[in-house]
């Protein structure tokens, strides 16, 4: 699967479930997992707009850069040669 076929939502609840359970490994023992659905609508309707933002930051960057790297050179065979 590529960054342009990840939802917004499956990035949401994936990084959820992970920062669920990596907190008990940094020591947040007090804190239990919990599961995407125990959360509320509201919550998850924030962390999937916060996918989406990320996700489109990713794409733009992906897309500047292809951009830069053509911008100051000529296309072939488009190159004026003046001297």
């Amino acid at each position: 699967m590529s960054i342009q076929e990840l939802s917004p939502e499956e990035l949401a609840r994936v990084f959820f479930h992970y920062h669920e359970v990596l907190g008990l490994e940094f020591g947040d023992a007090s804190h239990a997992p919990h599961l995407w659905d125990e959360v509320s609508r509201t919550e998850q309707a924030r962390m999937i707009a916060a996918a989406r933002l990320a996700l489109l930051e990713i794409g733009s960057a992906e897309h500047k850069t292809a951009e830069d790297r053509t911008r100051y050179f000529a296309q072939p065979g488009a190159a004026e040669w003046g001297c």
